[in-house]
C-alpha cells in the first residue's frame, strides 16, 4: 500500500482523469481502454491518480468494473517508481470494495449542503460525516491512507452561495480522524482567487492537514484558482487530462481543468511538477478517440506549448 511518501514533497498534479474525467461523458469506455488510458498516463509521469470510483454502476455506468480496472493497471511505473491508485468512496460498501481491489489511497466525499448532499449520497450532512469519519478510522486500520474531499466548498448547484462556516463544519467534523489530507473541491466552477485563499487560510487557521484542491473551468476561473491554491501553499492539485469531466448530479459542472494545461501553468510560474506538456499529448489524444470527440476541452492540443 502506499504511504504519504508516494506523495512528492512540493507541487503535485492528481491525475483524475480516469474517473472525474469519464464519469460524466455520454460513451462509456469499457475495461480495457480505462487500463490503457492510465498505462498512457503513467507512460507519460503521472505517479498519483484517482483511478476508479466504487460507486453504484446503475447510477454512474461509467464507472461500471472498478475492480477489473485495478487489477490491470500498472502499480509501477517503467522507471520502476511507484504509482498511488485512488479510489473514490461514497459509502461503505464502497469501501469494502476498495480495500477488497487493494487501492494505494482512498478518497471519501464530504458535502457543505443539505440539498446536494441527499443528490449525491443520498443522506444528508451530518449522516455523511458520521460515515465519513466511520470510514476514515477503518481505512486507517487497514494501513490504507485515506482523504476526504469537501465537495461544493465555492458553491452548490441547488443552494448556491457557501460560506466559510459550511466548509468548516466538515473540515472540523472529519480532522479528528486524522485524514491523510483534505482537498476542497469546486464541484460547479464558481469560485475566484480570493474564495481560495478564504478558505485555505481558514483551514491553514485551525489545522496543518495536507492540503488538495479541485477546480473546474466552467467558469473560466479554474487555472487561476489552481495557481492561486500554489501560492497558498497547496501541494495537490487535481486536473484531468484534455480538460474531460464533470459531476453527474451537479447540473452545468463542466469540465475539469486540464492536465496539460495546469501543467504549463505552473511551469511558467517555477513549479516542477515532474510531468511535460509534450508527453501529455499521447493520453490526451487517446482518450479524445476513445471517447469520440473531435478535439479536448483544454487549449494546449489547439495552442501547443511555448517556447
Amino acid at each position: 500500500m502506499a504511504d504519504d511518501g508516494v506523495r512528492p514533497a512540493g507541487v503535485h498534479v492528481v491525475e483524475v482523469g480516469p474517473r472525474d474525467g469519464l464519469q460524466n461523458e455520454r460513451r462509456v469506455l469499457d475495461v480495457a481502454t480505462r487500463v490503457e488510458l492510465v498505462r498512457r498516463l503513467v507512460a507519460a509521469g503521472v505517479r498519483r491518480l484517482e483511478t476508479v470510483s466504487f460507486v453504484n454502476p446503475t447510477r454512474v455506468p461509467q464507472m461500471a468494473g472498478a475492480e477489473e480496472v485495478m487489477a490491470e493497471v500498472p502499480r509501477t511505473a517503467p522507471d520502476g517508481s511507484p504509482v498511488a491508485h485512488i479510489g473514490l468512496v461514497l459509502n461503505e460498501r464502497g469501501l469494502d470494495r476498495a480495500l477488497a481491489a487493494a487501492v494505494d489511497e482512498v478518497n471519501l466525499v464530504a458535502i457543505t449542503t443539505e440539498t446536494f448532499s441527499h443528490r449525491n449520497q443520498g443522506a444528508g450532512v451530518d449522516d455523511v460525516l458520521a460515515a465519513t469519519v466511520r470510514m476514515l478510522e477503518r481505512a486507517r486500520a487497514a494501513g490504507v491512507p485515506a482523504s476526504v474531499t469537501v465537495s461544493a466548498s465555492f458553491g452548490c448547484p441547488f443552494e448556491g452561495e457557501v460560506t466559510t462556516e459550511q466548509v468548516m463544519r466538515v473540515v472540523r467534523a472529519v480532522l479528528p480522524a486524522e485524514p491523510v489530507e483534505v482537498a476542497l473541491a469546486d464541484t460547479i466552477g464558481v469560485g475566484v482567487p480570493a474564495d481560495v485563499r478564504r478558505l485555505v487560510r481558514a483551514v491553514r487557521a485551525e489545522s496543518d492537514v495536507p492540503l488538495r484542491a479541485h477546480f473546474h473551468n466552467t467558469r473560466n476561473t479554474g487555472y487561476a484558482n489552481a495557481l492561486a491554491a500554489a501560492e497558498e501553499g497547496v501541494l495537490a492539485l487535481d486536473a484531468s487530462i484534455g480538460g474531460y469531466g464533470g459531476c453527474p448530479f451537479a447540473p452545468n459542472a463542466t469540465g475539469n481543468i486540464a492536465t496539460e494545461d495546469l501543467v504549463y501553468a505552473l511551469g511558467r510560474s517555477g513549479h516542477d511538477v515532474g510531468l511535460r506538456v509534450d508527453d501529455l499529448a499521447a493520453p490526451r489524444d487517446f482518450v479524445t478517440s476513445a471517447l469520440g470527440a473531435d478535439q479536448a476541452p483544454g487549449l494546449l492540443g489547439r495552442a501547443g506549448d511555448w517556447p
